[in-house]
């Protein structure tokens, strides 16, 4: 299954035996089996790009796996790294940027695997030396336009731990503030924050609650 959002819309991905969790189509909810033309998804996006008319769109296939590589072709691949770093009082760092609540992330380099990224991308965003890499958490897809392109941005997150606590934010990267924020006061009433960092941070709160 693949949950990529397309204007913070989400378009689920899926095999046929995961569509019938999904319940049938309403007005707001779509659940659509794939005709198997590129077309076919490109009207998709489309309405979605212009419009938050829908709660979410599945999309379903017997192989879910040429589903998502036909889907792929609609789009110039971007594949980044980030965590959800906790510190001793079992705070979570949340950066701002943009108008908007973030996690630390950024672009691949050539060479370098997800976990290095990750790392590295925390480090010089939050001024944060000492980085305990944990478990991977997830990853996420969103689009965007870059440039008259259509870009599909893959992000590898990680859980992270450190007994660092001073943040010194990335400034020249359009980060106004971090700060560490109590994880379970920030979910009960989140603002200004993408949809794709929520399913973060609650894939974190999840993780944390198990070890």
């Amino acid at each position: 299954m693949y949950k990529i959002y397309i204007n913070e819309t989400p378009l689920y991905l899926v095999s046929m035996e995961d569509a019938a969790g999904f319940g049938p189509s309403d007005e707001n909810n779509l659940v659509l089996r794939y005709a198997g033309k590129k077309k076919f998804l490109v009207n998709i996006v489309h309405q979605l790009e212009n419009s938050n008319r829908f709660g979410r769109i599945v999309v379903f296939d017997v192989d879910v796996e040429k589903l998502w590589a036909d889907f792929n072709r609609i789009y110039k691949p971007v594949t980044a790294a980030g965590g959800a770093v906790f510190n001793p009082d079992s705070k979570v760092l949340l950066i701002f940027r943009r108008h908007f609540w973030d996690l630390p992330k950024g672009k691949m380099d050539d060479g370098e695997t997800p976990e290095t990224t990750a790392v590295r991308e925390v480090q010089e965003e939050t001024g944060l030396r000492q980085i305990a890499l944990g478990q991977h958490l997830l990853d996420t897809w969103h689009t965007y336009e870059h440039k008259g392109d259509r870009v599909l941005k893959t992000t590898h997150w990680f859980l992270m731990k450190t007994t660092e606590t001073q943040l010194t934010p990335q400034h020249e990267e359009g980060i106004e503030q971090a700060i560490w924020a109590d994880l379970g006061g920030f979910l009960s009433k989140p603002e200004k924050v993408y949809s794709n960092i929520l399913d973060v941070l609650k894939k974190a709160q999840e993780a944390k609650g198990e070890s």
